[in-house]
């Protein structure tokens, strides 16, 4: 049996990029989502196109970064790549179709924006066909840890972190009491002790198990009617 791959021990590198290219395929897109996991707030993806000409020293998983890396890597990519775009998914969006299909749907978006489209698509382990019935027209290939192994990959896991934090130190100023700015709407343990005490938000995810259990019936901190 294979040995299952430790992403700490992976170098995120233009292999695969340069891989594609000698293949024929000149535009090489790159594509990653942020917040799959959080209990509140938008699921963001990014579609990044890197300019081979001009290396961006540092670009790795934004899972490896310190904020402040992120933070300046993020500009540096906007400035020199050769295309990028961010999109967002709204919580109700993710409890309506899935958070697996709300990726999906995020990267496509994503992807779809993207000026100058790629001629091939790298993502983080989505593949984006959904069956016969939902074939999708570029040439792409999945990449399991593709945020630790392909620069473009992990560019737009950057711009697609950087972007998603941006938006919930946002969302902190409005519903101060979950801790926003410090937990990413992630289901960290004072996370989930607001959630109990005052109950979900508009922007937390109802199908998600710590706040769908705040929904039930009885819930103590629902005031009877």
């Amino acid at each position: 049996m294979p040995r299952s791959l430790d992403p700490s021990q992976l170098r995120c590198t233009r292999r695969l990029e340069a891989l594609a290219q000698r293949q024929g395929w000149r535009l090489v897109a790159g594509c990653d989502e942020a917040g799959r996991g959080a209990l509140l707030g938008p699921l963001y993806a990014a579609a990044v196109i890197l300019d081979p000409a001009r290396s961006i020293p540092g670009v790795d998983d934004s899972k490896k970064l310190t904020p402040r890396e992120r933070e300046s890597l993020a500009e540096e990519i906007r400035l020199k790549a050769l295309a990028w775009e961010v999109v967002a998914v709204s919580a109700e969006e993710v409890d309506a179709l899935n958070v697996y299909e709300a990726s999906r749907q995020a990267m496509l978006r994503a992807l779809g924006a993207l000026q100058p489209a790629p001629d091939f698509i790298l993502t983080d382990a989505m593949p984006l066909r959904k069956g016969a019935a939902g074939a999708y027209h570029i040439p792409h290939r999945a990449i399991v840890h593709g945020d630790a192994r392909s620069v473009s990959i992990a560019a737009a896991s950057i711009l697609a972190k950087v972007a998603r934090d941006q938006h919930l130190v946002e969302l902190d100023g409005v519903y101060p009491q979950y801790g926003l700015a410090k937990n990413k709407g992630y289901g960290t343990p004072e996370h989930l002790a607001a959630l109990t005490r005052f109950g979900p938000c508009p922007e937390h995810r109802k199908t998600y198990q710590p706040v769908k259990d705040c929904l039930l019936p009885l819930f103590p901190f629902q005031q009877p009617a």
